[in-house]
C-alpha cells in the first residue's frame, strides 16, 4: 500500500503542475497533502514493527509567530530550539532528545526516507529535505523519555514549500501539542489542519499561548466551539500560557506539570495497523474519484470502438456478403470450377480461341491506360477501406460529445486530439491489409471450386453433363464475341457458362450442397474480414492509442494496480499488508 500511495501522490503532483484549471488545483493540493500525511503515516507503522521498543514522540504544531520554539524551550528546560520574532524562520523538523542517546533514535532515517538527518550546526535554511536531531542534557518535570519535535508553521506563503516536513513530524507523533496564540488560534488552517491529523487518533492538547489576563475563559469556550466543529473527538486539555513579566517567557501552570506523562498512558502503538486502515478509507473514496473517471471514460472508449466495428461489419454484410449484385466471391469460385471442367483435350485449342478473339479488346483497353492489379478495381476493398474511414469519423464526433464529462473532459479532448493525429496510419495500416486479405483469400476461393469439383466426380453423368455445356457455352460465346467484334470489357464469353453450370448445379441433386457452399465461405468471408481487418488492426490500434496518453495530464493507473491496492484495505481487518 505504501507503494501505491507514493505512486499516487506523484501522479497528482503531475497532474497538478500542469493543471491550469484553478478548481482542480485546490481540490488536488488537499488530496497531496492527505497522501504526504499518510504516508509518512505508514511509514510510522514500519518503524513500529522493525523497532522492538517503540520511542516515544511528541510533535508541536501550530501557525507562524505561535511560539512553538519558545515553548519547546519551556518544555525541554532548556534553550535548544533556536526563537526568532521572523515568521517560517524554523523550515525543518528539529528533534531534541530527552533523557534519550543519539544512538537509539538512529532508526528515525528509515522513517524519514529521502529527508536525510544533518547536524543542526550544519543545517541550511535553503533546504528543506532534511531533518535535524539534538541530544539536551537537561532534565524537564513536564516531559517523559522522548523526542520532542518543534516544526515549521503551515499556514505561511513559503509554507507549501516545507510543509512536508511538519507533515512527516505530525504524522510521527505519538502525542501531538497544538501551539495557538490568542491572534491565530480563529484562523481558518489551524483548524484545517486539527480536522486533517484526527483520523490518526494521537492523544492531543492545545497550549493557548500569549494570553493576558482576563481573556483565559472566553478564548477556551472559543476554541471548545471550533473544536467541535472540526472534530469529533473529545476536546483536549487547554494548556493557557501566560508571560513572566520578569523574564517575558510563558509560565507552564503547575496543575499541568505531569499533564504529557499522563498522555502517555493513551498511547497505543499496537493499535496503529488498524488506525492506518481507518485513515486510508477515510481519504479513499476522493483520492480515486479521477482513477475511477479515467477508468469510465476507457470503459466508454471501448464501447464506443464495439460500437463502431459493430456497425461496419454490418455495414460491409448488408453491402456486400448479402447484396445480390454486389457479391461476386462465389461466382470467382464458379469460374474457377469452370477451368477444372476443361475437357483435356479441347483446353489448349479454347484457350488459343478466347486469346485470339478477345485480343482486339485488350489492346484498346491498353491504349492510354496504365493497366491495374486487380484487387484496386475490386469493389469490395473499395466498401472497406469506406467502412473503415467512416468508423473513425464515427468515433471523432463521439469523442467531442463525451468531452464535458466532470474529470473526463481533459482526457477526452486530448484523446480526440491523440485520434486525429493517428487517423492516416490507421487507415493505411488498414488498406494494406485488406488489400492482403483479398489477395490471400483467392486460394480459399479456388479450395472452394476444388471441393465442388470433386463433389462432382461421385457423380460422372452430372459431371460430363457440365463439361458438355462448358463446351457449348464457350463455342456460343466464341460466336457471339465475334459477331460483336470482339469488344467486351469483362470477357463476356464467361457469363453464359457461369449461368449453365450453375442452372445444372442448382437443379441437379447437388443442389443443396451448392447452396451449402456457397454460405460456407460467405461465412468464412465475413469471418475473416471481422477478424483480420476491423478487430486485428482498427479496434486493436484503437484501443492502444490510451497507451499513448500524456502522464502529465493523466493518472494511468491501470484497473489492475488500483484493485490490488484496495484489496489490502479489505484482506487483513487487523492492519495493513504492505505491496
Amino acid at each position: 500500500m505504501l507503494e501505491f500511495i507514493q505512486l499516487l501522490n506523484q501522479r497528482y503532483q503531475t497532474i497538478l503542475s500542469h493543471s491550469s484549471n484553478e478548481s482542480y488545483k485546490i481540490k488536488f493540493q488537499q488530496r497531496i497533502e492527505q497522501l504526504l500525511l499518510v504516508e509518512a503515516f505508514l511509514r510510522k507503522g514500519q518503524l513500529i514493527s522493525a523497532s522492538p521498543k517503540h520511542l516515544l514522540n511528541i510533535t508541536l504544531i501550530g501557525p507562524t509567530q505561535a511560539g512553538k520554539s519558545t515553548i519547546a524551550n519551556l518544555l525541554l528546560n532548556t534553550n535548544s530550539a533556536v526563537v526568532s520574532p521572523l515568521a517560517s524562520y524554523t523550515v525543518q523538523p528539529h528533534g531534541f532528545c530527552h533523557g534519550l542517546s543519539l544512538d537509539s533514535c538512529a532508526g528515525l532515517q528509515q522513517y524519514f526516507g529521502r529527508f536525510q538527518q544533518i547536524h543542526p550546526s550544519h543545517i541550511s535554511r535553503d533546504r528543506y529535505d532534511c531533518y535535524s536531531l539534538d541530544k539536551v542534557t537537561s532534565n524537564s518535570p513536564f516531559l517523559p523519555n522522548c523526542i520532542l519535535w518543534d516544526t515549521p508553521d503551515f499556514d505561511s506563503i513559503d509554507s507549501s514549500t516545507y510543509r512536508e516536513g511538519v507533515f512527516r513530524a505530525a504524522a510521527l507523533a505519538d502525542i501531538v501539542i497544538i501551539v495557538v496564540s490568542k491572534e491565530k488560534y480563529a484562523d481558518q488552517t489551524v483548524w484545517d489542519m486539527a480536522t486533517l491529523l484526527e483520523p490518526l487518533q494521537q492523544p492531543t492538547i492545545i497550549c493557548l499561548n500569549k494570553l493576558s489576563e482576563g481573556t483565559e475563559e472566553l478564548l477556551i469556550n472559543s476554541l471548545r466551539d471550533k473544536w467541535l466543529i472540526a472534530r469529533k473527538d473529545e476536546f483536549p486539555d487547554i494548556v493557557p500560557l501566560f508571560y513572566q513579566k520578569q523574564t517575558g517567557l510563558p509560565f507552564w501552570p503547575k496543575d499541568k506539570h505531569t499533564l504529557l506523562k499522563e498522555l502517555v498512558k493513551k498511547t497505543n502503538s499496537k493499535m496503529h495497523a488498524e488506525y492506518e486502515q481507518d485513515l486510508i478509507k477515510k481519504y479513499w473514496p476522493e483520492w480515486i474519484e479521477p482513477i475511477n473517471a479515467e477508468h469510465k471514460a476507457l470503459t466508454n472508449w471501448k464501447e464506443l470502438v464495439e460500437d463502431g466495428i459493430c456497425d461496419a461489419i454490418e455495414n460491409y454484410q448488408r453491402d456486400y456478403l448479402n447484396h445480390p449484385h454486389h457479391n461476386d466471391t462465389f461466382q470467382k469460385a464458379l469460374v474457377e470450377l469452370l477451368k477444372l471442367l476443361e475437357i483435356p483435350g479441347l483446353s489448349k485449342i479454347l484457350t488459343g480461341a478466347r486469346k485470339t478473339i478477345t485480343w482486339p479488346v485488350r489492346q484498346i483497353m491498353k491504349l492510354g491506360h496504365k493497366k491495374q492489379p486487380i484487387a484496386d478495381n475490386s469493389l469490395e476493398l473499395t466498401l472497406l477501406n469506406q467502412l473503415a474511414e467512416h468508423v473513425l469519423i464515427q468515433l471523432a464526433d463521439k469523442l467531442l460529445d463525451h468531452a464535458e464529462q466532470p474529470y473526463q473532459k481533459q482526457w477526452w479532448k486530448e484523446f480526440s486530439r491523440l485520434l486525429r493525429s493517428q487517423r492516416q496510419n490507421i487507415l493505411t495500416d488498414f488498406s494494406y491489409a485488406a488489400t492482403a486479405y483479398h489477395d490471400s483469400f483467392q486460394q480459399d476461393v479456388e479450395t472452394t471450386a476444388q471441393h465442388l469439383y470433386n463433389k462432382l466426380q461421385d457423380q460422372p453423368f452430372l459431371l460430363n453433363s457440365l463439361r458438355a455445356t462448358r463446351v457449348t457455352a464457350d463455342a456460343a460465346a466464341i460466336a457471339l464475341t465475334f459477331q460483336m467484334g470482339g469488344i467486351g470489357l469483362h470477357d463476356f464469353f464467361l457469363a453464359p457458362a457461369i449461368l449453365a453450370i450453375n442452372t445444372l448445379l442448382a437443379e441437379s441433386a447437388l443442389g443443396s450442397y451448392l447452396q451449402k457452399s456457397e454460405l460456407t465461405l460467405k461465412t468464412h468471408q465475413y469471418n475473416t474480414v471481422k477478424q483480420n481487418l476491423f478487430v486485428n488492426i482498427i479496434s486493436l490500434k484503437l484501443l492502444a492509442l490510451p497507451e499513448l496518453l500524456s502522464t502529465t495530464n493523466h493518472f494511468n493507473i491501470s484497473a489492475t494496480q488500483l484493485q490490488a491496492a484496495a484489496n489490502t484495505l479489505t484482506e487483513k481487518r487487523h492492519g495493513l499488508r504492505l505491496l
